[in-house]
């Protein structure tokens, strides 16, 4: 690995979180392959099986949303320290049970969905902590290394696991785990300073403002959709292996542990190679290394060695790495820092939270035909992904990361009250006929900025006694939301409104800011006093360069 590629390891608060971090992910595989062991000696069944590898990433499909708009909204450190506290009691508690025997079949997939539960609010809050702590240009390279730091763990833990769970039983590999969470919560605990996005919104506001970003931003969405469909396709491979284990290739908890071994080793290589990857596949890494798992994962359905078998684990794990790692630094990059938290939300959602789907999906595959051909073909599956991926427009990891999100905007001061919600903002320009496609072009642009940064509805219109007025209208929901969508103007939507502006031909679009008045309250009616005039804020805007204006 370049030095470029470990420079994140010299800040040291990134440094003593990832150190924590590779006790705890390895302490996480030792829990994940105890728990798949012992839920199929307790039950035996494909389906159980699979829905424990699930529990620990099915809660995300409930509380993925709700967990990225905390992570925003609130301090993330808080929210990291609830989160790992909470999967630190879980795997108390499986110790605690196993040791006394009172550890059920419901009990253990009781469990899993708690710690789960942690996971779901650990993860967004996680993510978006990575740009926190060092600097843009290493942010990609940050992603890099905490894949390492996973697949160090992901390399060492199964075979360590099988063995813990041999010689030990499942009570031992649980109660390392809970020992592994203690390093990370002290590390966290020692940050000092404020990580939170300036969001003043409600918890609610922030989930709708996420999920608007995300509707308005199309090559997120491409992302999304991506990280969607290689989770269903590639969950096969790790959801039935211990029955794959067992009843293809007769090992025991030792050998699954070894295959889950061998595709650490596959993906620690791939965490090594993943910038020599990108450099030379381009746009292309996404889609060429989601069908090289498939590719990797078909071999793994034939094969009946398990020296085979391990080959081609390996095979999976390094593509699995290339996969994972630069759809993760292209969505960390892509989303600037005001709904970072809520974006890995979403990621997570459309890749974890979809992945247990998958998981149950290849449970039940497995029990209808057979355990070698419901991976074979969930394998296929991502083969085909990856060749229709290659013609869709994803940008390489170089390209987003050219992306600048702070603008070099003066933003002068606003009040920061004004009675009456919502808020509608019309711009009105008057224009030469000569210019209406590419202002109508233009205006399509900016009515995605918009919606992205805050607004709920958007709309063009024309004067019809003058066809050359037009006007903009969009609404927010107070007057804080209207403030929060200035800061959430990067350079390129600065860029924009600039180009918007000079369609005017009359020195500059009119604007105006219209609040609210509710008058179904007569008991309650704002006084004059409320509804005083704000005389200086078209001077504030006239600065800023937020939302086009040159008077009230």
């Amino acid at each position: 690995m370049s030095s470029s590629a470990v420079e994140p390891l010299r800040v040291p608060r990134f440094r003593a979180l990832w150190l924590a971090s590779v006790f705890s992910n390895l302490g996480s595989f030792l829990q994940a392959v105890a728990a798949s062991w012992l839920m199929l000696e307790l039950t035996g069944s494909p389906l159980w099986v699979a829905a424990m590898t699930a529990s620990t990433t099915l809660p995300l499909l409930f509380v993925a949303l709700l967990a990225g708009a905390l992570a925003d909204v609130l301090d993330r450190r808080k929210l990291l320290l609830a989160a790992q506290s909470m999967m630190g009691l879980a795997a108390v508690t499986m110790a605690v049970l196993w040791f006394l025997d009172r550890l059920s079949a419901p009990t253990l997939l009781t469990l899993g969905l708690a710690l789960g539960t942690g996971l779901a609010f650990n993860l967004p809050a996680w993510q978006a902590l990575v740009p926190d702590l060092v600097p843009r240009g290493m942010v990609a390279s940050a992603v890099a290394l905490n894949s390492v730091a996973f697949n160090v763990a992901r390399a060492v833990g199964p075979a360590l696991g099988g063995f813990v769970v041999a010689a030990f039983g499942p009570g031992a590999a649980f109660s390392i785990n809970a020992l592994s969470y203690v390093g990370v919560i002290a590390v966290i605990a020692s940050f000092g300073g404020r990580f939170r996005a300036d969001e003043t919104t409600s918890v609610g506001g922030a989930v709708a403002t996420g999920l608007r970003y995300a509707r308005y931003t199309p090559v997120f969405r491409l992302l999304l959709a991506i990280a969607a469909g290689f989770a269903i396709t590639s969950a096969s491979v790790q959801a039935v292996l211990p029955n794959l284990t067992q009843e293809v290739l007769g090992g025991s908890a030792v050998m699954y542990g070894f295959l889950l071994g061998a595709m650490g080793v596959g993906a620690l290589a791939g965490a090594f190679t993943r910038g020599d990857a990108t450099a030379r596949l381009g746009p292309r890494t996404i889609a060429a290394s989601i069908a090289g798992f498939g590719i990797g994962g078909i071999g793994v359905g034939l094969s009946t060695e398990p020296v085979l078998s391990a080959v081609a684990m390996a095979v999976t794990g390094l593509f699995w790495v290339w996969t994972l790692s630069t759809l993760n630094a292209t969505v960390q990059l892509l989303a600037p820092g005001w709904v970072r938290g809520r974006a890995m939300s979403l990621y997570m959602l459309a890749f974890s939270g979809i992945f247990p789907i998958g998981s149950l999906f290849a449970g039940a595959l497995a029990t209808g035909t057979s355990i070698s051909l419901a991976i074979i073909l969930s394998s296929a599956s991502a083969v085909l992904l990856g060749f229709v991926g290659l013609r869709l427009p994803v940008p390489s990891l170089d390209d987003v990361a050219g992306i600048e999100h702070e603008g070099d905007l003066a933003t002068a001061p606003h009040p920061d009250h004004v009675e009456g919600s919502p808020v509608m903002i019309l711009n009105t320009w008057v224009i030469a006929q000569e210019d209406l496609v590419p202002f109508l072009e233009t205006m399509n642009e900016l009515r995605m900025v918009r919606l992205r940064t805050g607004a709920q509805r958007w709309r063009l219109y024309r004067n019809v006694a003058d066809a050359t007025r037009m006007t903009e209208l969009f609404v927010v929901g107070s007057w804080p939301e209207h403030l929060a969508q200035h800061r959430r103007i990067d350079a390129a939507a600065a860029d924009l409104i600039r180009r918007a502006r000079a369609f005017d031909s009359e020195g500059g679009p009119v604007t105006r800011h219209l609040a609210a008045i509710d008058v179904t309250d007569v008991s309650d009616l704002p006084t004059w006093a409320d509804l005083h005039a704000i005389d200086d804020h078209a001077a504030a805007h006239e600065v800023d360069g937020s939302i086009p204006l040159d008077r009230e």
